[in-house]
C-alpha cells in the first residue's frame, strides 16, 4: 500500500486529521484519517493512525465534494458558521 500525504488539519493538542492519496491492490483513494500523538512521546516520533477515518475513491469524489457543499450550506442556515468564517485569511 502506498500513501502520499497531501495536507493536515490540527484537531486538538494530541490529534490531527491527515489527508493522504493512497492505492491498495490497484484501487486509488483519498484517505482522511485522525492521527494521534501519545502523551510523553518525543516530538520526533511520527503520529499513529487511528481507526477514525474515511477513504473516498476518485469516482465518488464529485459526489463527496457536492455533499460537503450541502453540509456547508446547512451549517450556515443553522447559524453554526458565518459566511465570513469561510473566507480565506489574508
Amino acid at each position: 500500500m502506498s500513501e502520499k500525504p497531501v495536507c493536515e488539519i490540527p484537531k486538538n493538542a494530541r490529534e490531527k486529521i491527515i489527508f493522504r492519496l493512497g492505492e491498495f491492490k490497484g484501487h486509488k483513494f483519498c484517505d482522511m484519517r485522525v492521527f494521534i500523538t501519545e502523551p510523553g512521546e518525543d516530538s520526533g516520533k511520527e503520529p499513529s493512525p487511528t481507526k477514525k477515518g474515511l477513504a473516498v475513491s476518485p469516482t465518488l469524489w464529485p459526489q463527496f465534494k457536492e455533499a460537503l457543499g450541502q453540509v456547508e450550506a446547512a451549517m450556515i442556515k443553522e447559524g453554526w458558521l458565518d459566511r465570513e468564517d469561510l473566507e480565506p485569511e489574508v
